[in-house]
């Protein structure tokens, strides 16, 4: 007892020398300290769980906080019901608004979450049926940019799984953590309005108690809100206790209010949006961890740090820090430090959406890599971008971050904006990026879509296009015709092919159409009435048919009328017979009027002509462009297509289908409806027949491809080849077509190397020729042409790939007959070719000669040998002979073969080059089979050599048995099917004399002496001594042309100049060649007149682009302009060519009018090389202007491509750049409408003044584009904020009116605001009036009252005394005056003595009342108050505070007495002993009682066992049973024999523990099958009531199974046992014979299916996370704990932590466990059991410095004094044993401390 009474003083007064020892020792920063910890947490009472340490709830997130070195940013996964967050409002619907999150993720506030007022006002509406246009609407609560505190309302999986998250801004959820009496002046809170009244606003901030008032009177507050509208407010001044409180809408006292710890903040009422004071605590690659509040942690992902001060953030630093989010049941917080959400901003962000949503970018850079979190990326114009790490990798692909990081450049799609982070979210995924669709935007009317049904609904049936659209298809578009059963047709999963018909991507609604005659046409859909021109045909859909007529609907919400005189040609009684709704039709547009939306159409005006017209207009045709196309329909002639996959129906004539005559028709028989052919070329357009018309002959192809050929008739010259087809066919000669509408004439002498007399059997109606221009008649613009194959340059190669080209073609026809059909005798067609040996027995031989022959190959085609291929062959019928193929006709079903025995021998190799007589063996028209010598081989030739040649004059040549000298190219050819190539040697001779000549007349560097025959702008042609026309360029006449002077006019025809040939044109391309080009011999001269080049005798380097580099001057001559591209062509070689774009080649706007006019063609022009034109390869970019490259002070020509009115102009600058002209910089005079003068489209000069994020910034200021005129300038260029003095007068546009005044652009970076104050004279109710009359970018003038240089901010004045404009508000609105100031003094002054003296008076009386009649006196006082208060003219919203002011004296005086207690002061006598003798220590092994209950109840004594008792005894029990399991296993205490069992179970059928001992017996002799079918007896056996004794016999069985059976037995008894015992138990049991047996696999397996299965079960987790951490697996266990938090009840959580804490200490981390262990006793510091664990645990693992610190804050905690001085006895009892005196003293004095705080509180 008197160790006792030293260790633990009473206290008292009597001590005084303590006193003074007390004050020794610095305690105070001890209370201090803790203060912050220990606060107000909500009670809760559990029970002790034994072993469980007794485990209470904690939230889910407890420990994802920490990990304190673990900082990830938020994940969708671990968001909770309950969670507060910080979001920014992005859009805003009629019944949702659309909120973004931190880290990018989307949430939704639904209409009924705002507040309960708004929600009555709308279900009071709906009840009374009245209608809701009179309600506000949301978008007038919330306004896009707003930043806004919800909380998670709910998360619910959709049924595309994804997750669908819903927020709440209802104030009594947001902020019902905190009370009445945590109101404190300068906390902010977001609150809705909840009623309007006369002098202000009644403010729904969520407490029922508390009725907050926000003044119109106050600075910020003089727009009327609405009722429902959000606001975030400071809180000014609490009265009685807070029920009273009154609000502040100021921004920037609400922006910048500080919250700290005297406002009482805590964990557990800590609000989203807060702005607090923080200190880096540590400093990680992936954010910081930091501390506020004196001692609560948070943590600063990657996203939220400016990296601007990112590498000045040092441990230690205290900075400013906004709360993001916090999960109440960890109490994890996150905040962030960017600027855009620190003072001055955080109430609304400038940006919160952006325009590249939905793109996708190329060459992205992966700056940095979060493994937990996601990637940094960095977009080619610096911009960044973040993916989440889900968006990284495929859904079912491994991440893998290194492989990413490796590689150089990344391709990602951006997908969303994130204005909390202000950084775009982007995705990785291939699957994302190359997606064709991925928003509603991305789907375009009238595309042709494939989707999957998900449902079939009354409206219509729905489809899913992506994973993120889906639309649907009205019933009446499910086919063309109504379907009275749609169900029986389609189902759910099928896949259905749609035409959009619509597309509103704001509210995400696609309606499609499946009529086939909606897909299927390829007439121009009508999506606006602006589409709906006169004459145009299109298909629609009837909506309704009256008697008036059809009302008809297009595509979008385009609807027109047709008339009933429009409906047929024939009179029309009654439409409803001829006409249903839905049904498909064509009409056409004879009436429009697109302001008016009203549209006339007809259907009896549709012709066939009208519908090609409409189909080639919507075409953009071109010759030369190539196509693939779709055969519709064939016809004699050829074959109508559709081009793809515009679906433009054109026609391919049959001629055109091949270079071959033979072919065209093969084809057109093998080609079906639904063929592709791809590759066609167009080639005319006629708008009054056919249409389009399209060319597959490949040589037209190949001379298409080439730019260059002639376009019109002026661009012709003689000797000039073209390549063409015959049109007609005349006595005289033939007509041959050419391309662009060209067509010559070959007389009759003109047309063959010999004579003829008949033209009709010399060529074929479509056969292709090349022609030579022979004669231009230029009047009449006629020309001639020659056919003659003497007079042409053509190639050998060309002739062989013809043929080669024509096999292809035989093997494309047989192809598709044989794979089209699908019988066997295709299939042996098509294995057989040209060449192939076979067995066969003669048949039959006929009158003429010809065998029939039958083959096992070919068992049902006719073969035929001719009476020629049979000559020395025994025929007789039956005999088996050895045959040749020589030709296989599949359409016919019909093989040649030759019997003959030079071909069916042996065949012998041939080499290359060698001579050899070819013998003619089949003739086919266009080609011919012939045999190589005695070589066996045979081949393929053409019958012509040239496209032009006769076949009937040669005929003679080509009969069968004609032999031919031929010299072998190539042995074998994959192209010919193994063939060998041959050219005939006449055909080679000829060629080779031609290029000898030609190379003679061509040689490099021949000077020779030319007459000028024509002189062109761009050239001259000049004829040669040889007879042959060449070319000089006009860049081969002068050395150095002076500018603007034309080169080609010195040269006169008929003048003779020495000239030197350099190279060559091509004479079919028109295409510059140097003479060391290999087809050289093929072209024509190219000279020279440049006298250095006529001296120089080397050979002359051919000019090339590479010789060309940016910023070179050059001389070149322009070409012609092209009006589509908007650009001039010039020529600066030969060979060499560029383009010049519009804004490069003129110095005025004027000058974009006509710029054809201001060049001439050849004229020497002097340009800049800008570089490669990136649009046409191989030619240079060039610039006329002398600017090649923007630059900053540059003045160069626009052209604006789109008008913001909030902005600006949006221009294009040359050489692919563009700007931005703000506002400000549009003239040096400012105009009341400044976009006005500008249109799309229009050029405009500009001056660069700098350049940012990727655009320029451009000035149209005179004074800047014309710097020499020196301009006046009314309104100068303010460069920054320097450049505004005070007192200044200044004009400017507004850009807003709000709340907070009105905000006027100064410049373009810069802006003014004027308070609603200083905007106008009048008094204003409503801030509406001034949005009314002064209207966005109107012009003012204000004058400058302030300007703080540091915040860059400029306070205005738009009163008419300041600037000596007339008022923004006109006087016919007949507002009231605002009062003036010296007026507002003395009402102020009047109203302050008068309270003064209120208060004084109400002073007096309060100091004689008595308590006892406290409260009957203020009942009087109030009443006095309010007589008082009726006589006066205050307003009645002072008089509602003046009512809370009255008893704020009183209040102040009883405050006042309490605060200052003499110390040591005790009433009555407080003895330590008999509290302490209560307490019972606190051990690991003992129960832990509840400390939430505050009250001091009498201990009584327990009758009944404790559940410490009952569950220990299970233990014993439970080890007791192990243990006779274990003897069990000793044979020496079992019986003997089978029948010592069998008589111990008749008397005890029901004991497992018999059972089992009889097991182990049968075990013991190795007697398997026994023991199982003793098991078997035992489940028959044991009463079904003994469910115990039953699961044992299970656990016997699976451990039987698991030694001596195999993993399939073993998981049959499991299947068995779970179906008649509880499974947890059977699962529990089968993991422990997992882990025991060492099977850790199986055992890890195992405890994953029971996670799944038995998610609510604690007892799965605990034994899962024992067996993790015993496996040394921290991380997985920690990542189980997660999982359980998350699916776990919240009773259950605080138990669960505890015991993973425990486990952590004993097998896992320490440091982890001691942070567990911090996080739960921050939630729950009065939960004193925890306490006692903690303190154990770190007895044993901690030091003792941190013991020590446990022990100082739980003496400080708020509990009762037992368990306080309980603490204090260990406290000592640790000192005593690991301490040293001084620290014993220590705790003995704290102890004594407590007494006197105690005592003294007592005494109050």
């Amino acid at each position: 007892m008197a160790a006792m009474e030293e260790d633990f003083p009473r206290g008292g007064t009597q001590k005084s020398s303590v006193d003074k020892t007390a004050k020794s020792h610095e305690v105070d920063n001890l209370f201090q300290t803790h203060e912050a910890e220990v606060k107000k947490k909500r009670k809760t009472v559990e029970q002790d769980d034994g072993e469980n340490f007794k485990k209470q709830k904690v939230d889910a997130v407890s420990l994802k906080l920490n990990t304190a070195a673990a900082v990830e940013v938020l994940h969708l996964l671990n968001l909770k019901v309950g969670t507060l967050l910080l979001g920014c409002v992005r859009e805003v619907s009629e019944l949702e608004a659309v909120v973004g999150l931190p880290s990018g993720l989307v949430g939704y506030l639904p209409i009924r979450n705002i507040c309960d007022s708004y929600t009555k006002i709308l279900i009071d509406r709906l009840e009374s049926e009245s209608s809701l246009e009179e309600v506000v609407t949301l978008s007038e609560l919330l306004t896009p940019g707003t930043l806004v505190r919800c909380v998670v309302s709910s998360l619910n999986s959709a049924k595309e799984g994804q997750i669908s998250l819903k927020l709440s801004i209802n104030p009594k959820e947001v902020n019902k953590c905190l009370s009445a009496a945590a109101l404190k002046p300068g906390m902010t809170l977001s609150g809705c309005v909840e009623s309007v009244e006369d002098h202000g606003f009644l403010v729904d901030i969520g407490i029922n108690s508390t009725k907050a008032f926000l003044p119109k009177k106050s600075t910020s507050s003089k727009q009327d809100l609405k009722v429902g509208q959000y606001v975030s407010s400071l809180i000014e001044e609490v009265k009685n206790e807070g029920r009273v409180v009154r609000l502040s809408l100021n921004p920037q006292a609400v922006n910048k209010a500080v919250a700290g710890t005297q406002q009482g903040w805590t964990l557990d009422n800590l609000l989203p949006g807060l702005l607090i004071r923080v200190h880096i605590k540590r400093v990680t690659p992936h954010g910081l961890l930091v501390e506020y509040l004196s001692s609560f942690s948070g943590t600063v992902d990657f996203l939220h740090i400016d990296q601007e001060k990112a590498s000045s953030y040092k441990s230690g630093n205290e900075v400013l820090a906004r709360v993001l989010y916090i999960e109440p049941s960890s109490r994890a917080v996150a905040l962030s430090l960017r600027s855009h959400l620190l003072p001055p901003g955080g109430s609304v962000l400038d940006n919160f959406t952006s325009e590249k949503i939905g793109e996708v970018v190329q060459g992205c850079k992966m700056t940095a890599v979060h493994h937990h979190s996601g990637a940094l990326m960095e977009m080619p114009d610096g911009t960044k971008a973040f993916v989440h790490r889900n968006r990284m990798k495929e859904s079912k692909e491994e991440f893998n971050p290194n492989r990413l990081l490796a590689q150089p450049e990344h391709n990602m799609r951006i997908t969303d904006y994130s204005p909390m982070e202000q950084i775009h979210m982007a995705s990785l995924r291939k699957s994302n990026v190359e997606a064709m669709f991925y928003r509603y935007q991305d789907v375009k009317v009238g595309q042709i879509i494939e989707g999957t049904v998900i449902s079939l609904q009354k409206q219509g049936m729905f489809v899913r296009i992506t994973d993120h659209i889906k639309g649907m298809i009205p019933r009446n578009h499910l086919a063309d015709v109504v379907l009275t059963n749609p169900e029986k047709k389609f189902h759910e999963g099928m896949k259905v092919k749609c035409r959009v018909l619509s597309v509103d991507a704001a509210n995400k609604r696609l309606l499609m159409t499946r009529k086939k005659a909606l897909i299927e046409s390829t007439l121009p859909i009508i999506q606006s009435y602006s589409d709906a021109r006169v004459g145009r045909v299109a298909h629609c859909s009837i909506m309704c048919v009256k008697k008036f007529g059809c009302i008809v609907r297009f595509y979008g919400d385009v609807k027109g009328l047709v008339p009933v005189q429009e409906l047929s040609t024939e009179h029309v009684t009654d439409p409803e017979e001829l006409f249903f709704v839905g049904q498909v039709v064509k009409a056409k547009v004879i009436k429009c009027n697109a302001e008016n939306e009203k549209l006339v159409l007809s259907f009896k005006a549709v012709t066939e002509v009208d519908v090609i017209q409409t189909q080639t207009t919507q075409f953009d045709f071109e010759i030369g462009k190539t196509v693939d196309v779709s055969v519709r329909r064939k016809v004699l002639d050829g074959l109508e297509v559709s081009i793809l996959p515009e679906e433009i129906l054109a026609f391919l004539p049959t001629v055109h289908l091949s270079d071959h005559v033979t072919n065209c028709l093969l084809l057109w028989d093998a080609l079906e409806e639904g063929d592709n052919i791809s590759g066609v070329v167009c080639l005319t357009l006629n708008k009054n027949k056919r249409g389009i018309t399209l060319t597959n002959k490949p040589s037209l192809k190949e001379y298409l491809e080439d730019g260059n050929i002639p376009t019109g008739f002026s661009e012709l010259l003689v000797g000039m080849q073209m390549v063409g087809w015959v049109k007609n066919i005349m006595p005289y000669g033939v007509f041959v077509d050419f391309p662009h509408g060209l067509f010559g004439l070959a007389p009759k002498a003109a047309m063959c190397d010999k004579f003829i007399t008949d033209t009709a059997n010399v060529f074929a109606i479509g056969q292709t020729v090349v022609a030579k221009v022979t004669n231009l008649d230029e009047e009449k613009n006629r020309f001639l042409v020659g056919l003659k194959v003497s007079e042409l340059n053509l190639s050998e190669e060309d002739a062989r790939a013809r043929l080669i080209q024509g096999q292809k073609e035989r093997k494309a026809i047989v192809e598709m007959v044989t794979g089209r059909g699908e019988s066997d005798l295709l299939e042996q067609l098509s294995a057989v070719s040209v060449g192939d040996k076979m067995k066969m027995v003669v048949e039959e031989v006929k009158e003429d000669g010809t065998v029939t022959l039958t083959s096992d190959r070919l068992s049902g085609a006719t073969v035929l040998a001719s009476k020629h291929h049979t000559i020395g062959v025994n025929t007789t019928p039956g005999c088996k002979l050895t045959a040749v193929v020589l030709h296989v006709d599949p359409l016919k079903s019909q093989v040649l073969v030759s019997l003959l025995p030079t071909l069916t021998r042996k065949r012998k190799s041939l080499s290359n080059n060698s001579e050899l007589a070819a013998t003619i063996q089949l003739i086919d028209k266009d080609f011919a089979v012939v045999s190589l010598g005695d070589t066996g081989h045979l081949t393929i030739i053409p019958t012509k050599t040239e496209l032009n040649d006769i076949i009937d004059l040669e005929s003679e040549k080509f009969s069968i048995g004609s032999c031919l000298n031929v010299i072998v190219k190539y042995p074998s050819s994959e192209e010919l099917g193994g063939l060998p190539v041959v050219a005939r040697k006449g055909q080679d001779q000829q060629v080779k004399s031609k290029s000898k000549e030609s190379a003679q007349k061509h040689s490099l560097g021949a000077m020779v002496t030319v007459e000028v025959t024509k002189v062109k702008p761009l050239g001259v042609l000049v004829l040669l001594p040889s007879g042959t026309t060449g070319h000089i360029h006009v860049s081969e006449i002068e050395e150095s042309p002076v500018v603007g002077s034309l080169p080609t006019s010195s040269l006169k025809i008929g003048e003779e100049v020495q000239a030197k040939v350099i190279g060559g044109h091509t004479v079919r391309r028109n295409k510059f060649l140097p003479i060391t080009h290999p087809n050289f011999k093929l072209a024509l001269p190219e000279l020279t007149l440049l006298p250095r080049k006529l001296e120089d005798g080397a050979m002359q380097t051919v000019d090339t682009l590479k010789n060309y580099k940016p910023g070179d001057k050059v001389i070149c001559f322009p070409s012609k302009y092209d009006k589509q591209l908007k650009c001039l062509e010039v020529h600066l070689k030969s060979n060499i060519m560029g383009t010049v774009e519009l804004l490069a080649m003129i110095s005025k706007p004027g000058q974009a009018n006509n710029p054809q006019k201001l060049f001439k063609p050849g004229q020497a022009v002097l340009a800049i090389v800008v570089g490669n034109n990136p649009s046409r390869t191989g030619q240079l970019s060039l610039s006329l202007t002398g600017m090649y490259k923007p630059e900053q002070g540059l003045v160069a020509m626009g052209m604006v491509w789109k008008i913001e009115p909030h902005w600006g102009l949006f221009v294009k600058l040359p050489f692919g750049n563009s700007g931005l002209v703000s506002l400000m910089d549009l003239a040096d005079e400012y105009s009341d409408n400044p976009l006005e003068p500008y249109k799309e489209g229009q050029v405009i000069r500009c001056c660069i003044i700098g350049e940012e994020k990727g655009h320029f910034n451009v000035s149209l200021r005179p004074s800047r584009t014309f710097k020499a005129k020196q301009e006046k300038v009314t309104d100068p260029d303010i460069q920054s904020i320097s450049d505004i003095k005070e007192g200044q007068i200044i004009r400017g546009y507004v850009k807003t009116v709000g709340v907070s005044g009105i905000f006027v652009r100064l410049s373009r970076s810069l802006e003014g605001r004027v308070q609603l104050q200083n905007a106008t004279k009048y008094y204003i109710n409503k801030p509406e009036v001034i949005s009314e009359h002064v209207s966005q970018n109107a012009l003012v003038t204000a004058k400058v009252l302030s300007v703080d240089t540091e915040n860059i901010h400029v306070s205005l004045s738009l009163l008419t005394k300041d600037t000596g404009k007339p008022d923004i508000l006109p006087e016919s609105l007949k507002l009231p005056l605002r009062l003036a100031e010296d007026e507002k003094k003395k009402h102020n002054i009047t109203k302050r003595k008068r309270l003064s003296s209120e208060s004084e008076q109400d002073e007096k009386k309060d100091g004689k009342k008595a308590k006892k009649n406290k409260d009957s006196t203020v009942t009087e006082e109030h009443i006095d108050k309010k007589t008082a208060i009726k006589e006066d003219s205050d307003s009645g919203v002072e008089v509602f505070f003046r009512e809370a002011d009255d008893d704020e004296p009183n209040k102040e005086c009883e405050k006042k007495n309490p605060k200052e207690p003499e110390r040591l002061q005790i009433s009555c006598g407080f003895s330590w002993d008999t509290t302490l003798s209560s307490l019972t220590p606190a051990a690991l092994d003992h129960i832990y009682e509840s400390s939430e209950d505050e009250a001091e109840d009498q201990s009584k004594p327990i009758k009944k066992k404790s559940r410490k008792e009952l569950q220990q005894e299970q233990q014993n029990a439970e080890q007791q049973l192990s243990k006779l399991e274990a003897e069990l296993m000793d044979p020496s205490v079992r019986p003997d024999n089978a029948t010592a069992f069998e008589r111990l179970l008749l008397s005890s059928p029901d004991s497992s523990f018999l059972w089992l001992q009889y097991m182990a017996f049968h075990l013991q002799a190795t007697q398997i099958e026994q023991a199982r079918a003793v098991a078997e007896r035992a489940l028959k056996t044991i009463s079904f009531r003994e469910e115990q004794e039953k699961l044992n016999v299970w656990v016997a069985m699976l451990n039987l199974e698991n030694m001596y059976g195999t993993e399939e037995s073993l998981q049959k008894v499991f299947e068995r046992a779970i179906q008649y015992c509880e499974p947890l138990p059977v699962y529990q049991q089968l993991a422990n014979v997992y882990a025991k047996s060492d099977k850790l696999k199986e055992a890890e397996t195992l405890y994953k299916s029971m996670v799944k299965r038995f998610r609510q079960e604690k007892a799965v987790y605990e034994s899962y996370g024992n067996f993790l951490l015993r496996q040394g697996q921290s991380n997985a266990a920690n990542a189980l704990l997660q999982r359980a938090l998350q699916s776990l009840s919240n009773k259950d959580h605080v138990d669960l932590i505890t015991k993973f804490a425990r486990l952590e200490f004993q097998y896992g981390n320490t440091g982890r466990a001691k942070s567990m262990f911090e996080k739960v006793l921050g939630t729950y510091p009065k939960r004193t059991d925890l306490w006692s664990v903690f303190i154990d645990l770190m007895v044993k693992h901690g030091s003792q410095k941190e013991v020590r610190e446990i022990f100082d804050r739980v003496i400080n905690l708020s509990v009762s004094v037992k368990k306080i001085k309980f603490f204090f006895k260990r406290y000592l009892e640790y000192e005593k044993k690991h301490g040293t005196p001084e620290s014993i003293q220590a705790v003995k004095q704290k102890a004594l401390e407590y007494v006197e705080t105690k005592g003294a509180e007592a005494a109050s």
